[in-house]
């Protein structure tokens, strides 16, 4: 009869080099039991929503964070029972793998064999080799349930066990909370226990920005540890509290309904630092061309009644990605990525074209790989799956990364142009503007044509005027007169 044994999952990176991701939802309770790799949570991290797979085939006995949490990377979320068998599928030779306190293991081993236990899922980045720890307990130590809190999680504070044992040479700790105390000590080696209250860094800086003293703020986290949540509902005054003496200029606390407070966190903030880091990186050229699109026009209109294109979706947009990909073969600069580090311009000889997509959760950039080598149709059906899964919120971190160069369909929102700014590494993105119908000269008269301005903008380390102009008049004259193509290719 195999023991069974607890085992808490962290957060991992779920291969994007981000810090943090939110809880969505939890698809288990406590007391289910799962199979290994069943969907137990959906989370969100700055670019899309993941689902994430159990490591463990066991029962779920305690669910660390609620939806809606940001939770750190590394941080416990859930713990699960399971058999030694379960967790442990490679033991080390001669040693069992539910022997946490066997004299026999060495580091050494015991560091591998630790590895072999955790799985390493698709997608969520190697083993934290930190996770590894000795097989003995050592005294004065409380023991963690099988797994060390990674390095950089060692704020979280260590409570010493009421045992007989006494710490020789050095005066006990207290770990008794004073009374007045909200909050409970820090680990020693860490921070000094009277500098500040148990919080990460991402709250620190909140209560820094909302002139929030933490020593007055209570902590509803674990084992006291103050959260987001609890330093916006000190300012709400939920807390019973005392406000804060001052606040920095320009900082106020949410009255009544006079404001609303939103969270910058996921897309929005991640979108928020790729386009600071973009704006003040490359240096943006924007230029404007305004076409009669008629011709166009017509053909999507051919196309829409054409039985080979019936029951596709057909747009503006649709034409002027092809024309962009055809474009591109004339004046491949714009599909280029600078290469700070090697002092390199990479072209790439593919497309992953870029769709800027307005979604409930913020603007992402998805993209379709290797657009260049898709027929219309083809293209048609990618951007209509492109853009339902990222209105969805479906969108995978694979689709949001690689891409090339992108566009932007501000015309929906009937806007005629824009400055669109670059997405980071990209060299060129285009806006298409709205189609309208203006008085417009044809054939040496006015008359109504079907009118629209494309703004593209680029890099000019990686594209010159001379490059950015041909390729917006490229684009520009196969809208113009769809029959152009044929000169191109």
């Amino acid at each position: 009869m195999s023991a069974t044994m607890i085992k808490e999952f962290r957060l991992p990176d779920l291969g994007e080099g981000l810090t943090e991701s939110e809880i969505l939802s939890w698809k288990v309770g406590v007391g289910d039991t799962v199979s290994l790799n069943q969907v137990i949570a959906e989370v969100e991290t700055a670019k899309a929503v993941v689902e994430l797979p159990s490591p463990f085939a066991g029962v779920i006995r305690e669910l660390h964070e609620q939806p809606g949490t940001i939770v750190e990377v590394g941080k416990p979320i859930v713990s699960f029972e399971v058999s030694d068998d379960a967790a442990a599928p490679s033991p080390a030779p001669g040693t069992p793998a539910s022997s946490p306190a066997s004299p026999a293991s060495e580091p050494g081993a015991q560091a591998a064999q630790e590895a072999k236990r955790q799985p390493n899922l698709v997608g969520y980045g190697a083993v934290v080799e930190s996770s590894a720890r000795p097989a003995r307990r050592l005294r004065n130590v409380r023991a963690v349930v099988e797994s060390d809190t990674p390095r950089s999680l060692v704020a979280e504070p260590v409570e010493p066990k009421p045992v007989a044992t006494k710490p020789v040479g050095t005066k006990p700790v207290e770990t008794k909370p004073a009374a007045a105390k909200p909050v409970e000590p820090r680990t020693p080696g860490v921070e000094p226990a009277e500098t500040r209250p148990r919080s990460t860094p991402p709250v620190r800086k909140l209560a820094k920005d909302l002139g929030v003293d933490l020593a007055m703020v209570a902590g509803t986290g674990p084992q006291g540890l103050i959260t987001r949540e609890d330093v916006q509902h000190f300012l709400d005054g939920h807390s019973g509290g005392a406000a804060p003496e001052a606040a920095p200029a320009g900082v106020q606390a949410r009255q009544g309904e006079r404001e609303t407070r939103t969270p910058i966190k996921g897309v929005r903030k991640f979108t928020a630092a790729a386009m600071v880091a973009s704006a003040f990186t490359a240096p943006h050229v924007t230029e404007f061309l305004t076409v009669d699109v008629t011709p166009a026009m017509e053909l999507l209109a051919k196309l829409k009644g054409n039985r080979e294109f019936s029951g596709h979706k057909l747009t503006p947009l649709t034409l002027a990605a092809k024309a962009v990909l055809i474009a591109l073969r004339r004046n491949p600069a714009l599909n280029a990525r600078w290469d700070e580090v090697n002092q390199e311009i990479v072209t790439f000889n593919y497309v992953n074209l870029g769709i800027a997509a307005a979604t409930p959760r913020g603007l992402t950039v998805p993209n379709i790989k290797d657009a260049d080598s898709l027929s219309l149709l083809q293209l048609a059906e990618a951007l209509t799956g492109l853009t339902e899964t990222a209105r969805s919120g479906k969108t995978t971190p694979a689709d949001l990364t690689g891409g090339t160069i992108s566009i932007t369909n501000i015309g929906v929102f009937g806007i005629d142009a824009g400055t669109p700014i670059l997405n980071p590494g990209e060299a060129a993105i285009l806006a298409l503007g709205a189609v309208r119908n203006m008085p417009w000269e044809y054939q040496g008269e006015v008359a109504l044509r079907q009118v629209l301005t494309l703004s593209l903008s680029f890099d000019h380390r990686l594209v010159d005027g001379e490059q950015g102009s041909r390729f917006l008049a490229d684009v520009g004259a196969i809208l113009a007169e769809p029959g152009m193509v044929l000169t191109m290719v």
